[in-house]
């Protein structure tokens, strides 16, 4: 499995989410298991087949967390510079077709969630905006066309 770049706090929720599976969710499954097996005739049994179902896919989720965890990298954020553009730089751009201006908080795929302002760094925009300085203007392809943006600001 490759390495997982995140942050401490994308770290933390993992590790938060790893611990409910194993403390609530797993001794619930098990209980529902153990109440639709009381029931009798497990072979016509929907319950006892919902449960064991459920189990299944949660202990799936569980073991992909824990291998995130284990080949997780973290983002020293007192390493990330605002000379350039790079993950974990609040970014403001200004698509020069529209005038439109956006911020966008370059982040691991982990962590990506539109509605806070983050976004991958594996997104075409955030891929053209790498490694570029405040005022530079730049053409990135993106699923709708070739789109015009400079960079106004960087931060952390």
């Amino acid at each position: 499995m490759a390495v997982t770049y995140m942050t401490e706090e994308g770290y933390n929720k993992i590790l938060a989410e790893i611990q409910y599976l194993e403390s609530v969710k797993r001794p619930e499954i098990t209980a529902q298991i153990a109440e639709a097996r009381d029931k009798g005739d497990l072979s016509e049994n929907a319950e006892y087949d919902a449960a064991k179902e459920a189990q299944g896919m949660m202990e799936a989720k569980l073991a992909q967390l824990k291998n995130q965890i284990i080949n997780a990298r973290l983002i020293d954020k007192t390493q990330v510079t605002t000379d350039v553009v790079q993950i974990m730089n609040k970014v403001t751009i200004k698509n020069n077709t529209t005038n439109v201006t956006m911020t966008y908080t370059l982040v691991p795929d982990a962590e990506a969630n539109l509605k806070e302002g983050k976004i991958s760094v594996n997104t075409p925009i955030a891929k053209g905006l790498m490694g570029k300085k405040v005022g530079e203007k730049v053409d990135i392809q993106v699923p709708s066309g070739l789109m015009n943006f400079e960079i106004i600001e960087i931060s952390i």
